[in-house]
């Protein structure tokens, strides 16, 4: 019987013969539209975007480098230069990202017979690297296998311990006859390549020149100088030295011994590891200068200037064939200051003749220093900035006067009775006292202490108005004052019961004059001075300044405050940024002129300003003034406040500091002048004067007159000059000194 085909079968297996056909077309026709897709995309990348990704590699390959382009310089008021730049002649090597240790001694052997150079900078480090490359089968052969073995097998250590564990072996096992048989010229090779191996990639590394001070040789020292021959030729040369170049440096050349002029780092310093991060963030290179104290350092973003761009060419490879210069970099900017460095030398030579003077003294054991500040109360430019110390020589052992000027802000002490106007000024607000109010100046009897009493009257009753207690400096009408604001009244052989809200008024007033807060001057480095804390009896001592510390120049913008009637000037050194000189004879153009900034104003009334500016004037011109033996007489008509403190001098060599202190006499000055329309306000410092017990007089006073009669007769000396130069263009001028201090000298 004959089979009879299953239909339904043979329609199945067609069906899934044309699902199989329309699926093969769809992944054809997909894989045609991806391709198609692919194709269009790199095209668009090629064409349409190919340029703009061109240039953006080409961005991608343009570097910072430290090309030394020079400083901004310093000037002080009168266009005199205080800081300067000096050029010399230098050699560079620039190591790229694919040199190797090999191509840097290969260049180091050439130079060293081009070139002289110091190995006197050569560690024992270097001397086995050296050995190391030039012995290597020998070096190979310095520990045996065993050694080797012992140290290959120890499974604590990885891969990289395990070489290093051998490297030092091997290290150890040179002898120093091996490390002594280099020549001459093998030393020269191991000190250039020590130069090269310590700069980075891409940043030029200064083999010979630089830091160069002029100093005198030792016997057998090689100048770091690049000389005219040696200059010449490597110049002749680089072609055949890879990565060498012939370049000028700059280095910093002071005319002015004053330290708040600052100091750079040197090229082979670099930039400070405790500001690596922050510098290398704004495209500083490792080994750039930077300021590292005061202006240089304040200011270092505006005097470091512009550093070169450069585009690195390179090959298929990635190897950099060329390097092209985008951009030449430009100069710092300059700085003028605020400080007459005529006014300041005057004032500086007076200063350290007082000091050395006081130091013969009895008592003088423990004085050491001293500080003068002079300020325009209007503009809070600081006209001078003084500050002296008697220290050691280190090398003949005998007593030397170094600059000490940033003490005046680093610094702090008890400066006694000058904060006087600040006491009454705050009695005044706090309603703790009215202008014109008369209190009895008498001993001050608390119960279980001995008497506290004026200098003046020592046991008897006297009737005092305020402004009489600013001329003869009366302790107790500011004891009394004191009492008012802790809300108490004086009554003889009673205890004290002060709060601590009375020593917060009182530090409240005077922090708004500007004692016991920073002045906010444009140097780094300002302390607040030291609070004393709550000590119910201290509120006494604290309003007549014999608690709290406080820093010189705190003081100067305290009687500046006062001077100006109550505004409270924010210090500063620099008047002036701008642009590099164009010539050489006349200052550039001005980019930013520091203006006055006013921190804040007292809260008093202007007629109670004005009543304490009057008291002052009687502590120069009145019957029983403090300062009218040497004021008296004054022809510009100023007004001012004496100050002694009692304090302590703690020395810090001795153990157990608070049995062995000894109690000392702080003198103090302030002033300003002419009384009506005031040009300047000034402080006088001078610590740890005498001891207590060999204490006489106040001699800070004279010595104020001395400073101030100086301003006015060099004001007076260059008045006809500065009215000729009034509209002409400022010009450089030459330093006022002789002095001229190598950066590295100076360090």
């Amino acid at each position: 019987m004959r089979k009879i085909p299953n239909k339904r079968a043979q329609s199945v297996k067609a069906k899934q013969r044309a699902n199989i056909t329309f699926r093969m077309n769809i992944l054809f026709f997909s894989i045609f539209i991806l391709f198609t897709m692919l194709i269009l995309r790199l095209g668009y990348l090629q064409i349409v975007k190919g340029e703009d990704y061109a240039r953006e590699l080409e961005r991608g390959e343009e570097v910072s480098v430290n090309t030394s382009v020079p400083r901004g310089r310093i000037f002080d008021s009168e266009g005199r230069i205080l800081v300067d730049n000096k050029p010399q002649r230098a050699i560079t090597y620039t190591k790229m990202q694919t040199t190797t240790s090999e191509d840097m001694f290969t260049i180091a052997e050439a130079l060293s017979s081009l070139i002289e150079k110091d190995t006197n900078a050569i560690t024992k480090s270097d001397l086995q690297d050296y050995w190391l490359r030039k012995y290597k089968d020998e070096a190979s052969d310095l520990i045996t296998d065993k050694e080797r073995n012992k140290i290959e097998k120890d499974e604590d250590l990885s891969k990289k311990e395990k070489n290093a564990a051998i490297n030092r072996l091997t290290r150890s096992k040179i002898t120093e006859e091996q490390l002594n048989s280099f020549t001459k010229q093998e030393l020269e090779v191991i000190a250039i390549y020590r130069e090269m191996a310590s700069g980075y990639a891409l940043s030029p590394q200064i083999i010979k020149g630089g830091d160069v001070a002029d100093k005198e040789l030792k016997p057998g020292e090689i100048s770091e100088e690049v000389t005219v021959e040696e200059f010449a030729r490597v110049s002749e040369r680089l072609g055949d030295l890879k990565g060498v170049n012939t370049t000028t440096d700059w280095r910093r050349v002071k005319n002015s011994t004053l330290a708040i002029l600052g100091t750079t780092t040197l090229p082979k310093e670099g930039i400070p590891k405790d500001r690596l991060d922050y510098f290398l963030s704004r495209d500083y290179s490792r080994n750039d200068r930077v300021g590292k104290s005061y202006i240089e350092q304040q200011y270092e973003e505006v005097l470091q200037g512009q550093k070169s761009v450069v585009k690195n060419i390179t090959d298929g490879k990635g190897r950099v064939v060329d390097i092209k210069t985008v951009y030449e970099g430009e100069p710092g900017k300059d700085l003028v200051l605020t400080i007459d460095s005529e006014l300041q030398l005057a004032q500086e030579q007076i200063l350290e003749k007082e000091l050395l003077k006081l130091k013969n003294n009895a008592g003088a054991k423990y004085l050491d220093r001293a500080f003068f500040i002079m300020m325009d109360p209007y503009t809070g430019e600081v006209l001078s900035m003084v500050g002296k110390q008697v220290v050691k020589d280190s090398k003949t052992g005998k007593p030397t006067v170094r600059d000490y000027a940033f003490g005046s802000f680093t610094t702090s002490y008890e400066v006694g009775s000058t904060v006087k106007p600040g006491t009454l000024l705050t009695g005044y607000r706090e309603n703790a006292l009215n202008p014109g109010d008369t209190l009895i100046d008498e001993p001050i009897r608390i119960k279980g202490s001995s008497p506290k009493s004026s200098v003046f009257n020592r046991s008897g009753r006297i009737a005092l108005s305020d402004l009489e207690a600013i001329e003869r400096s009366s302790n107790v009408y500011m004891f009394k004052v004191a009492y008012a604001l802790a809300g108490r009244t004086y009554q003889p052989n009673q205890g004290i019961n002060f709060g601590p809200e009375a020593f917060q008024k009182m530090r409240n007033g005077y922090a708004q004059l500007g004692l016991g807060v920073p002045t906010g001057i444009d140097l780094p480095g300002e302390v607040s001075g030291v609070e004393g804390g709550l000590e119910m009896g201290k509120l006494l001592d604290l309003s007549i300044g014999q608690y709290d510390t406080y820093t010189p120049l705190q003081l100067a913008q305290f009687v500046a405050t006062l001077a100006n009637g109550g505004s409270r000037i924010q210090p500063h050194v620099v008047k002036e940024i701008r642009e590099p000189s164009i010539d050489g004879v006349e200052l550039g153009k001005v980019v930013k002129e520091i203006a006055p900034n006013i921190l804040n104003t007292v809260e008093n009334t202007q007629s109670e300003i004005n009543r304490i500016r009057s008291a002052m004037q009687r502590v120069y011109y009145g019957g029983k003034g403090t300062a009218r033996g040497a004021f008296a007489n004054s022809p510009f008509n100023g007004a001012g406040k004496t100050g002694t403190a009692q304090s302590f001098f703690y020395d810090a060599t001795i153990t157990n500091k608070l049995q062995r202190n000894q109690r000392t006499v702080n003198l103090t000055h302030i002033g300003f002048a002419p009384f009506d329309n005031p040009e300047i306000s000034y402080a006088l410092v001078i610590p740890w004067a005498s001891l207590e017990a060999n204490y006489k007089t106040n001699v800070s006073t004279a010595i104020a007159r001395e400073l101030v009669d100086k301003y006015f007769e060099i004001q007076q000396k260059n008045s006809t000059l500065k009215e000729n130069e009034a509209t002409a263009t400022p010009l450089i001028k030459p330093p006022f000194t002789n002095d001229n201090i190598d950066e590295e000298q100076a360090q």
